[in-house]
C-alpha cells in the first residue's frame, strides 16, 4: 500500500498537538500523581506519628508533674513530722491535712496514703482500696524500702457505671538515705481513655500497652485492661525492643481480622518514664484510600485529556499546577508552625481530594497542638496549686500570720512591676514571696505561736526558717530560681541580717524586694508582740532604714505605689517608735 503524497494538515496538527501537548501532559500528570501519592502516604504516617507522640507526651508530662508533686509532698511530710513517722506519729492531723490537700489539688487522684516503715499510716481519698490495690500497695512498699519509686499495673476497680481504670504511683519518704516510709496515690486513668477516644477519629484505632504488652487503656471496649496484646505486630516490636525502645516507629504489617489477613499501617510512641507505648493503627485500605482514589481518577483524567484536545489539556495543566503551588505554600507555612493555613480548591478531581485530605490533616495537627498547650497549662495550674498548698499549710500553723504569704506576694508583685522587671522575673518573685516563710512549717508551735517576745534562744531557732525553707525546696528543680528569695529575705544591706550576714550587692534583687514587702506587712498587721502600725508611719520607718537594711530603689518604689494607693490597707492606730524598731529587727 502506497503512502499518500500529502498528509492532511489537520492530521499533522492533531498529531503534533497530541505529541507536544497531550503526551508530555500525560507523563507530567503521571509524575505528579506519583509524587502526591508518596506525599499522602507520608502525611498519613505523619498523622499517626503526631497522634501517638502527642498522647505520649501528654502522659509523660502528667507523670513527671505527678512525681514532682509527690516529691514536694514527701518534703512537706518530712518537715511537718520532724522526720519522725514512727508509731502514732504518722497519724497526725497535720499529715492527714497534707494528704487531703494533695488529693483535692488534682482531679485525677482518687486516693492517697502515707505509710511508715512499719506499714502503718494515714490515708485520704474518694475510694477505699480493694484487694487488688492492696496488693499493689505491698509491691510499692517493697520498692520504697529499696529507695525506688513505683509505677503499678493498670487495674479495673468498681463495676457498672462506677467502673474505672486506675494505677498506683508511689515514692519513698527518705531522710539522709534512711527509709522512713512511703507515699502512694491511686491515679484515675479516665483522662487517658478520654484522650484516646478523641484521637480515635474515623477508622483510626488507638490504645496504650505496658512493657510486657498488656493493655493499659483503649478507646473502645473491644479489649479489656490487662489483656495480652503481643499478637499485634506493633506491640510485639515494642516489647522486643525493651529498654532500647525510645523512638516513634511507623510500619506496615499484617493482622488477622476474623478469618482474614488484613494489611495494616501502624505507629507506636514510647512513654519512657512508665515503659508504656501509645499505639495507633489503621487498615491500609482506609489509610491509603485517598491514594487509590487519586490514582483511579488520574487515569480517567488522562484519557479525557487526550480525547478533548490540547486546549483542555492546557487548561487542565493550569488547574493542576495552581492547587499544587497553593498546597506547597501551605505546607511551608505549616512547617513553620502556622496551622491556620487551608487549601481552598473547588474541584471534584484528585486535586480536590488531595486538598480535603491536606485540610483535614492540618485541622488534626492544629487540634493536637492545642491539646498539648492545654495539657501544659493544666500542669502549670497543678504546680501553682502545690505551691499554694505549701504556703497555706504554713499560714494555718500560725493564726496571727494567716494571709501573710498572700499579702507579701501581692506587695512584692506590685513593687516588681513598679521596678519594670520582666514578666519572667515577676513570676519568680510571685512564687518566691508565696513560699518565703515555708520553712516555718518546721518551727515548733510553742515558738511559732508564742504570744509574746521570743527569748534569744527561741529567736535563734526562729531564724532557721530561712534555711529550712531553702532545704525544703532545693530538691525541686522547678523551684531552683526561687531559693534566693526564700533563703535571703532576712538579710540586711549592712550585713547584720541572717542567715549568712550578706552585705550590699551580695544580696540578689529578689530577696531585697521581698524583705521590704515582708517588713511592711509585718508592721501593718496585728501580731502577738505588737499592734498594727499606721501604714504612713511604717513607710517613714522603712525610709529611715535605707542603705542600712533596705535598698533605696525599692523603698522609692514603695513610696510611689503607696502614695498612688496601690497598697490598700485598713489603717490602724500608730505605735511607739521603740516598738517599731523591735519589729524591723524581727521581720
Amino acid at each position: 500500500m502506497s503512502l499518500p503524497k500529502r498528509i492532511p494538515l489537520q492530521y499533522l496538527i492533531s498529531g503534533v498537538l497530541v505529541l507536544v501537548g497531550v503526551v508530555p501532559l500525560y507523563f507530567y500528570g503521571t509524575q505528579v500523581v506519583s509524587i502526591n501519592r508518596d506525599r499522602l502516604k507520608v502525611n498519613e504516617q505523619l498523622l499517626q506519628n503526631t497522634v501517638t507522640k502527642s498522647l505520649g507526651d501528654d502522659i509523660e508530662h502528667r507523670q513527671v508533674t505527678l512525681q514532682t508533686s509527690l516529691g514536694n509532698l514527701s518534703a512537706a511530710v518530712l518537715v511537718a513530722s520532724g522526720g519522725d513517722l514512727k508509731g502514732d506519729h504518722v497519724n497526725t492531723p497535720e499529715l492527714r491535712a497534707l494528704l487531703e490537700s494533695f488529693i483535692s489539688s488534682a482531679d485525677i487522684l482518687d486516693y492517697a496514703t502515707l505509710l511508715n516503715d512499719e506499714g502503718k499510716g494515714v490515708s485520704a481519698g474518694r475510694i477505699a482500696p480493694d484487694a487488688f490495690i492492696q496488693r499493689e500497695l505491698e509491691h510499692a512498699f517493697a520498692a520504697a524500702r529499696d529507695g525506688r519509686a513505683y509505677n503499678g499495673q493498670a487495674l479495673t476497680v468498681g463495676s457498672g457505671k462506677d467502673q474505672r481504670t486506675t494505677m498506683l504511683v508511689s515514692t519513698p519518704v527518705m531522710s539522709n538515705k534512711h527509709f522512713l516510709g512511703m507515699i502512694g496515690v491511686v491515679v484515675d486513668l479516665q483522662y487517658l481513655i478520654n484522650s484516646l477516644k478523641v484521637a480515635s477519629q474515623g477508622d483510626l484505632e488507638t490504645f496504650v500497652v505496658d512493657h510486657q504488652g498488656r493493655l493499659i487503656a483503649g478507646a473502645d471496649n473491644h479489649y479489656a485492661t490487662g489483656q495480652e496484646m503481643t499478637g499485634n505486630q506493633l506491640v510485639k516490636n515494642f516489647v522486643e525492643q525493651g529498654q532500647h525502645s525510645r523512638l516513634v516507629a511507623t510500619s506496615e504489617f499484617t493482622a488477622l481480622r476474623g478469618n482474614k489477613t488484613v494489611l495494616m499501617l501502624g505507629t507506636y510512641s514510647p512513654v519512657p518514664s512508665l515503659e508504656w507505648a501509645v499505639i495507633a493503627q489503621k487498615t491500609q485500605a482506609d489509610a491509603y484510600q485517598s491514594v487509590n482514589e487519586m490514582q483511579h481518577t488520574a487515569q480517567v483524567f488522562a484519557l479525557l485529556a487526550i480525547a478533548l484536545s490540547i486546549s483542555f489539556g492546557i487548561f487542565a495543566a493550569r488547574r493542576i499546577a495552581t492547587p499544587l503551588q497553593t498546597l506547597t505554600k501551605s505546607s511551608r507555612a505549616i512547617a513553620h508552625g502556622d496551622f491556620s493555613q487551608r487549601v481552598k480548591v473547588s474541584s471534584r478531581t484528585e486535586i480536590g481530594e488531595l486538598a480535603e485530605t491536606f485540610n483535614s490533616m492540618t485541622s488534626d495537627l492544629e487540634r493536637f497542638v492545642f491539646d498539648l498547650k492545654r495539657a501544659a497549662e493544666e500542669n502549670r495550674a497543678l504546680f501553682l496549686s502545690s505551691i499554694q498548698m505549701l504556703a497555706g499549710a504554713v499560714d494555718e500553723k500560725d493564726p496571727y500570720t494567716r494571709g501573710h504569704s498572700d499579702r507579701v506576694t501581692r506587695y512584692s508583685v506590685i513593687l516588681a512591676k513598679e521596678l519594670a522587671l520582666s514578666s519572667e522575673e515577676i513570676e519568680i518573685i510571685r512564687i518566691s514571696a508565696q513560699l518565703h516563710d515555708v520553712g516555718k512549717i518546721g518551727i515548733e508551735d510553742r515558738i511559732l505561736k508564742k504570744p509574746g517576745a521570743l527569748t534569744p534562744d527561741e529567736y535563734e531557732i526562729m531564724k532557721t526558717h530561712t534555711t529550712k525553707g531553702a532545704s525544703i525546696l532545693r530538691p525541686v528543680e522547678m523551684l531552683k530560681e526561687m531559693i534566693p528569695g526564700i533563703e535571703l529575705h532576712h538579710e540586711s544591706l549592712d550585713g547584720r541580717g541572717y542567715p549568712h550576714g550578706l552585705k550590699g550587692d551580695e544580696i540578689p534583687l529578689i530577696p531585697r524586694i521581698i524583705m521590704v514587702a515582708d517588713c511592711f506587712d509585718a508592721m501593718t498587721t496585728n501580731r502577738p508582740y505588737q499592734a498594727a502600725m499606721d501604714p504612713e508611719y511604717v513607710v517613714r520607718i522603712i525610709h529611715s532604714l535605707v542603705n542600712t537594711k533596705f535598698d533605696p530603689r525599692i523603698v522609692t518604689a514603695l513610696t510611689t505605689v503607696f502614695e498612688r494607693g496601690d497598697f490598700r490597707i485598713r489603717r490602724a492606730a500608730a505605735v511607739a517608735a521603740p516598738q517599731a524598731q523591735a519589729v524591723t529587727e524581727s521581720v
